[in-house]
């Protein structure tokens, strides 16, 4: 759910943040699989498995049919109530300006900017970027400098109207300016910026420039007119969960491979079926039951790569009985994070140390187990005495009781995979060791971003998933109080937004990541909102010559990757 940082996925099983599912893997990049090749123990350095080839090793033509967990209701990738998917769907019909390789190394398209320079002006980060004479909306209208200053006001949180998933970086620019002409744009920061390239890698139309448009004008709608790309959409139905998109004949750079590619909305269940039905080309296969169902069969190929996701378990302190952040802490310590994990990674060859930090993942400079050092340890004992010195006591049922109320609330699991629901009951039994009645209700995969977003539950599993290295950069996202799309624990401190704020202005990005982790540990010392489960591998499985997977942010295969969706298709 994130600008391009991190995002939410849904589940049991999505920093740029995007929302996204905890489950097995319905959409093309999420997933574990064991296939027993020994590549299992994970975490501590990258893995990237996409079948990466040149262009011409990829055919002309063909479709291809690809699972998504859902097809969300919001449209608008920058706004706080798009998810990790709204960004899938929109980068294959709108802009990709900046590419990433696997390992995080930025650079520009050249099929729409010439050149970006950057340089220090009077103490500012300043970056001019000059736009490609072609370039051009499906509209007709020449992509210009406005095209920047629309992306940055509707997303810089001057105006509270915007409701923007984040305006983490956007703050921090003074100023957005028309260049040499029309095609040049001039972005000056307020002091220094050490991430300037996490910003503007999408970018918005410039008809999206007041609030009704950026909030509401992609409810349920797609506009194809107001993108730009190698594809476009061909229709779409919200009601079936289905996307077509084809060749765009107003593109003038290099074309797709494909003549068509289609997104279909899928439970775990329904998509693994799909697979192996050879109705749809990929899916992930994160759990023992969908990889067995698949790794046999032929003419497929499984992919595990390192996934940039921190699955995490979320507690609403706005909800009475889990206002005491004592509260909080106990029950988080009363959840063995090792041994969910072990039923989450069965029969997947992985095993790993549980994460510690939302800001990075453990194989990059800089991770150390925030959490850890926070002081949360897994100790039923412990957990019992807090809740005890709380006022919570135990009632004839076992149950804790104050006031004459249960500690009792709800957990909804996303999915139907069998795996998922596994989960969800070890932690009932763990937590019901403590007295803590913790129940569980099944929704729908596709009721993921509405439950979340709306902020009606108790407890939540979901994850975040990165599109850059640039953690640190993306801090307010997870610990600010106006943070609305991915912390919604309600447990952020307003002091803590001027910490971050000023943490900003530290110019060496080295020295800014070590001040991050630092100020995180502080942050989670007091708030126990929000408790990092698992990493993960991604594994899916796909036909095989499918060739230069998941080019988008937040799929999965490809690390930090974020590739020209144009070279996707099948290997010739």
């Amino acid at each position: 759910m994130r600008l391009g940082k991190k995002a939410v996925v849904a589940g049991v099983a999505a920093l740029a943040l995007a929302l996204s599912a905890c489950g097995s893997g319905g959409s093309s990049g999420s997933g574990g699989d064991g296939n027993g090749d020994g590549a299992g123990q994970g975490s501590t350095e990258l893995l990237a498995d996409y079948n990466p080839q040149p262009r011409d090793k990829v055919k002309d033509g063909g479709t291809v049919t690809l699972p998504i967990t859902e097809v969300s209701a919001q449209q608008n990738t920058f706004q706080a109530d798009g998810s990790a998917y709204t960004n899938q769907l929109w980068t294959w019909y709108n802009p990709q300006m900046m590419f990433f390789s696997p390992e995080g190394e930025w650079s520009f398209n050249k099929d729409y900017l010439s050149d970006v320079k950057d340089e220090e002006k009077d103490g500012n980060t300043v970056i001019t970027y000059t736009i490609n004479p072609k370039a051009k909306w499906n509209d007709g209208s020449p992509i210009t400098w406005e095209t920047f200053k629309t992306t940055w006001e509707t997303n810089n949180g001057k105006n509270s109207k915007y409701i923007a998933s984040s305006t983490d970086g956007y703050s921090q620019i003074k100023s957005v300016t028309k260049g040499a002409d029309d095609k040049q744009a001039v972005v000056t920061f307020d002091g220094p910026w050490a991430w300037w390239q996490g910003l503007f890698n999408l970018v918005l139309n410039p008809h999206v420039d007041n609030p009704d448009v950026y909030n509401k004008g992609y409810l349920n709608k797609m506009h194809p007119e107001w993108g730009a790309g190698p594809y476009t959409i061909d229709n779409v139905d919200f009601k079936t969960g289905i996307v077509n998109f084809k060749q765009n004949p107003k593109w003038w750079g290099d074309k797709g491979k494909l003549d068509k590619l289609t997104f279909k909305q899928m439970e775990d269940t329904a998509s693994i079926n799909a697979f192996k039905n050879g109705e749809i080309d990929q899916t992930g296969v994160a759990t023992k039951d969908r990889l067995a169902q698949v790794k046999d069969m032929p003419d497929t190929t499984i992919h595990r790569a390192t996934r940039l996701y921190v699955g995490v378990f979320e507690l609403n302190a706005d909800r009475p009985v889990l206002k005491d952040a004592k509260v909080r802490q106990a029950i988080m310590e009363g959840i063995d994070r090792q041994t969910v994990a072990k039923i989450r990674f069965n029969g997947l060859d992985y095993s790993e140390k549980p994460p510690g930090s939302l800001n990075l993942l453990p194989f990059q400079d800089g991770y150390k187990d925030s959490f850890t050092e926070a002081g949360y340890k897994y100790d039923k004992a412990a957990a019992g005495k807090m809740l005890d010195e709380a006022g919570w006591t135990k009632g004839s049922d076992g149950i804790r009781e104050k006031d004459g109320k249960k500690l009792t609330f709800e957990l909804p699991l996303t999915g139907d995979d069998p795996s998922i629901i596994a989960q969800g009951k070890a932690i009932v039994s763990m937590l019901k060791e403590i007295g803590v009645d913790m129940k569980i209700k099944q929704i729908a995969s596709a009721d993921f971003s509405n439950v979340f977003s709306g902020g009606d539950w108790d407890a939540f599993l979901l994850g975040f998933t990165q599109s850059d290295p640039f953690g640190v950069a993306y801090m307010c996202q997870l610990y600010c109080s106006s943070s609305t799309s991915l912390n919604k624990s309600a447990t952020a401190d307003k002091a803590d937004d001027a910490k971050i704020e000023a943490l900003w202005k530290i110019s060496d990005q080295k020295e800014q990541t070590e001040a991050g982790m630092k100020l995180e540990v502080e942050i989670m010392k007091k708030t126990w909102g929000i408790m990092p489960m698992w990493n993960g591998p991604s594994i899916s499985v796909t036909k095989k010559g499918l060739a230069n997977l998941t080019p988008e942010p937040y799929s999965g295969l490809d690390g930090f990757g974020i590739q020209p969706v144009q070279n996707f298709g099948w290997q010739k």
